[in-house]
C-alpha cells in the first residue's frame, strides 16, 4: 500500500474529549474516527488490524468444530418480551418504525438463537451444536469511555453451544477455554483466567483479563500460578490452587465463558428427545470475546511514549518502508520486490514530508519494521531495518530482508 494513496492521515494534536490511551493513539494514527461518545469508524488501516484479530478468533473457533453464523442485529420485540428483558435490560437499545412496531438492536444473541434453535433441533442425535458469529453490538452505556474498550457500538465473537447433558457441555468448555489461551496468545495478549459470579446467566464465570493499569475491573492476581479471582466475588486471602500470595491488580477483561442455565431454554422451550424418547431441555454454554476490545487492549499494553508497537501477528502492515529522497527509484524496486515476496508492506511515497515527519509517523503507526533505503546503504547492497520495539537499528543484506522478517 502507497501511503500517499492511504485513505486517512496522522494527526498531530491529542484528542480533547479521550482520555484512554488506545483512543489518543488509534485517533491519531488514522485507525478510527470519532462519531460520537461510543462510535467509531474503522478506517483502513484500524479495519486490517480489527479483520485479523478477528481471522485468529474465527480460526481457533474453527478448530473447535463451532459453525459460524450471522444473526440480525434488529431483533422482534416480542422475543425480549418472551424472556423478561425488554423492561429489565438496562442498556438495550430499544427503536420504533414507521409503523410504530418496536425493535431492539442486539447487546447480545439469546433472543434470536434460541427460538431458532427450535427449527433444527429435536433429537439427542441433532447434538451437540455449537454455532458463533462475530458481530457488530449496541449497547446503551451511560458512560461510554475508555476508547474501544467501553462503546456503545462494538463488534464481539459470541458462540453458544448446545449439548444433551451438562457433562457434554463440561467437556466442551474445556475446549473452549483452551481455544480462548490459544487466541489471546496468537494476537499477543496475556489474559489471566479470572473466575468471576456469572449473574443472570450463570453461577459462575471464567473471565480473561488483561493486567493493566488503565484497566476498568480490579483482579486478585496470583503472583506464583498466574490465576486470579475477580474482586467483586472475592473471599479468599490467598489462591485456592496453589496457596500463593494475592496481589490486587487493574485489568481489562477481553472474553468470559461460562454455563447457561437453563432460562432461555424454557423461555423458548428449546427440547429434544433423548435415546429413551422423553422430551429434555438442552444444556448450554456460552462464549465471548470482544474483537474491537482485544484491539483496544492491545494498544493499552503495547505502546510507549511516541506510539503503538503492534504485535506482528495484528499489525496492519508487516514492514514500514521509506527512501531518502533521491532514492525514488530504488525505494520504488524495494517495494516491488517485498510485495513479490508475499510482505504486507506500507511504503511511505509521500514527497512533500520531511524525513523526520515520515520517522514520527512510522513510530506513531506501530507497524513492527521499519525499512530505509539510503545512499550509505544501497552502495553496499545492504538496508537499514528497525524493529519498532528497538532502538538501534540494524544493517543486513538486500538478500536478507524476507529472512530476516520471517
Amino acid at each position: 500500500m502507497r501511503q500517499s494513496q492511504l485513505f486517512g492521515r496522522t494527526k498531530k494534536e491529542v484528542p480533547r474529549d479521550e482520555e484512554s490511551i488506545n483512543a489518543r493513539f488509534l485517533i491519531r494514527g488514522g485507525f478510527i474516527h470519532k462519531e460520537m461518545a461510543g462510535v467509531y469508524t474503522f478506517l483502513p488501516l484500524g479495519l486490517r488490524t480489527l479483520n485479523k484479530i478477528e481471522n485468529i478468533v474465527r480460526d481457533e473457533m474453527n478448530k473447535a468444530n463451532a459453525q459460524e453464523v450471522f444473526m440480525p442485529s434488529l431483533h422482534p420485540k416480542a422475543n425480549w418480551q418472551k424472556t423478561g428483558r425488554w423492561d429489565s435490560f438496562d442498556v438495550l437499545f430499544r427503536i420504533s418504525s414507521q409503523s410504530k412496531s418496536e425493535y431492539a438492536l442486539g447487546p447480545t444473541h439469546e433472543e434470536i438463537l434460541y427460538p431458532l434453535l427450535t427449527h433444527y433441533i429435536d433429537s439427542y442425535k441433532d447434538l451437540p451444536v455449537a454455532l458463533y458469529q462475530i458481530q457488530t453490538k449496541f449497547r446503551d452505556e451511560p458512560r461510554a469511555k475508555s476508547g474501544l474498550l467501553r462503546g456503545r457500538e462494538f463488534r464481539m465473537k459470541d458462540l453458544y453451544s448446545f449439548h444433551a447433558t451438562s457433562q457434554d457441555r463440561d467437556a466442551y468448555y474445556e475446549v473452549m477455554r483452551k481455544a480462548y489461551e490459544n487466541v489471546f496468545q496468537r494476537v499477543g495478549l496475556h489474559a489471566v483466567e479470572t473466575k468471576a459470579s456469572g449473574g443472570t446467566f450463570s453461577d459462575i464465570s471464567l473471565e480473561f483479563q488483561v493486567p493493566n493499569q488503565f484497566g476498568e475491573d480490579t483482579i486478585l492476581l496470583c503472583t506464583h500460578c498466574d490465576i486470579a479471582i475477580n474482586i467483586e466475588i472475592a473471599k479468599e486471602n490467598t489462591c485456592t490452587r496453589c496457596g500463593g500470595s494475592l496481589s490486587r491488580t487493574k485489568a481489562i477483561e477481553v472474553g468470559n465463558i461460562f454455563p447457561l442455565k437453563t432460562k432461555y431454554a424454557q423461555d423458548f422451550h428449546v427440547s429434544f428427545k433423548d435415546k429413551e424418547g422423553k422430551e429434555q431441555l438442552v444444556a448450554a454454554g456460552c462464549y465471548g470475546i470482544g474483537t474491537s476490545r482485544v484491539m483496544g487492549a492491545l494498544v493499552e499494553v503495547f505502546h510507549d511514549g511516541r506510539g503503538i508497537l503492534w504485535p506482528q501477528a495484528v499489525a496492519p502492515f508487516r514492514v514500514h518502508l521509506m527512501g531518502f529522497p533521491g532514492k525514488e527509484k530504488e525505494s520504488e524496486a524495494l517495494y516491488v520486490q517485498l510485495q513479490s515476496k508475499g510482505i504486507e508492506v506500507l511504503y511511505d511515497d509521500r514527497q512533500e514530508v520531511a524525513m523526520g515527519e515520515k520517522f514520527a509517523d512510522a513510530d506513531l503507526l506501530g507497524i513492527p519494521y521499519r525499512l530505509l533505503a539510503s545512499e550509505k546503504t544501497l552502495q553496499k547492497n545492504m538496508v537499514e531495518i528497525k524493529k519498532r520495539a528497538s532502538q538501534e537499528p540494524e544493517f543486513i543484506p538486500l538478500q536478507r530482508i524476507e529472512e530476516y522478517i520471517h
